[in-house]
């Protein structure tokens, strides 16, 4: 893999958070982490949340499960730590932090998250690629 690659990670969609998502207008067509040589850009439907790739300081991965409620439907914000959460598995997913948290949430970008979790069929193809490519930058 070169470090110019552009890689797509679709998420993983379980029968009942596809359907909480579904009037979100997330889908597995509206819904993807792409990393590319200097970017990380999420999707989930309405959603959007784009930064550097030297603008994350650690990721790792997550076990969950995570609890419906909390995590199903749109992008959540979580009040603990102001992260965001693209979810559409209970199941785990991978936890992205920043050096200097980004907007996503909301319209204004009033609220900042210093991390995003995301539910990616392959998460630790992600941590992969995304340490790959930050090793690769220096």
């Amino acid at each position: 893999m070169t470090t110019t690659e552009r890689t797509i990670f679709p998420f993983r969609f379980s029968r009942a958070y596809r359907l909480a998502a579904l009037p979100f207008g997330i889908t597995p067509a509206s819904a993807r982490v792409v990393v590319s040589s200097g970017t990380l850009d999420i999707r989930f439907g309405l959603w959007h949340l784009k930064t550097p790739l030297d603008n994350v300081a650690a990721v790792e991965e997550v076990t969950g499960p995570y609890a419906f409620l909390k995590t199903a439907g749109p992008a959540h914000l979580s009040l603990a730590d102001r992260g965001i959460t693209f979810a559409t598995n209970p199941d785990g997913g991978v936890c992205v932090r920043f050096r200097k948290p980004i907007p996503a949430l909301d319209p204004l970008h009033l609220i900042r998250h210093p991390g995003a979790t995301v539910t990616v069929e392959e998460p630790r193809d992600l941590v992969t690629r995304i340490r790959r490519q930050l090793e690769a930058s220096g």
